[in-house]
């Protein structure tokens, strides 16, 4: 049975009886910033289309991790409704990937040991509000591929980020999952998808409920690897 209860886990940990067998992680804001590398990009297709308009980082970062819609509301507000996820799919997608094979992003102090530290002990997974092939480019940046077990991406279904844990979790049959993420909207999945949430507060957001908080990756892995 999947565990539920924030209390219990509060108190099995406090015991130091670890009782998860894998986890999931959000990407942007939680493993590495790639908001200037996006910034970069939305602003080349801005100059290519011959759009007056310039994004910013601070413009940009509030949206991390959110759904496609709200964010090309943001970004596309000269493009009707119907058609700006064609437009962002087709057009601006291609040059976020060329940019982040050209740039890559600002991968978070302690990750790339962290993770493959995690991965000796739990199934490591990425889930995120991001277009289909981003997770891709990154873990390809990040020489992490072979260390995660599976990815999902948004912009692979289009369904939100509590659907694609529950699809994880039920592809692999996990049974004691965690989600760690940045945002509140993180956490509202989290507890859709009826998981435990861990939060970074290096990010990109807040958060009010979790059942572990931490500053820097280092404290995280030493956490979940702790005897």
């Amino acid at each position: 049975m999947q565990i539920s209860s924030n209390l219990l886990i509060k108190k099995l940990y406090m015991k130091n009886i670890n009782i998860f067998d894998s986890i999931i992680f959000d990407m942007d804001g939680t493993l590495w910033d790639a908001v200037a590398t996006y910034v970069a990009a939305w602003n080349k297709y801005y100059k290519l289309s011959d759009i007056d308009r310039v994004i910013t980082y601070e413009e940009l970062a509030p949206q991390m991790g959110v759904e496609e819609k709200k964010l090309l509301k943001l970004t596309l507000p000269h493009i009707p409704e119907v058609e700006r996820s064609e437009e962002y799919n087709n057009k601006v997608v291609p040059l976020i990937y060329d940019t982040i094979i050209e740039i890559g992003g600002d991968i978070y102090d302690g990750v790339l040991e962290g993770l493959k530290k995690l991965s000796s002990k739990y199934l490591l997974f990425i889930v995120s509000n991001c277009p289909s092939n981003t997770i891709t480019y990154f873990m390809e940046y990040a020489g992490i591929k072979n260390i995660i077990t599976d990815t999902l991406a948004h912009g692979q279904n289009f369904m939100s980020k509590a659907e694609n844990i529950k699809l994880i979790t039920k592809k692999h049959q996990l049974k004691s999952v965690v989600y760690v993420g940045d945002t509140y909207s993180d956490q509202r999945q989290s507890e859709k998808a009826n998981v435990p949430f861990v939060f970074v507060d290096y990010g990109f957001g807040n958060s009010d409920k979790f059942i572990n908080k931490f500053s820097d990756f280092y404290s995280l892995v030493r956490w979940f690897c702790e005897e």
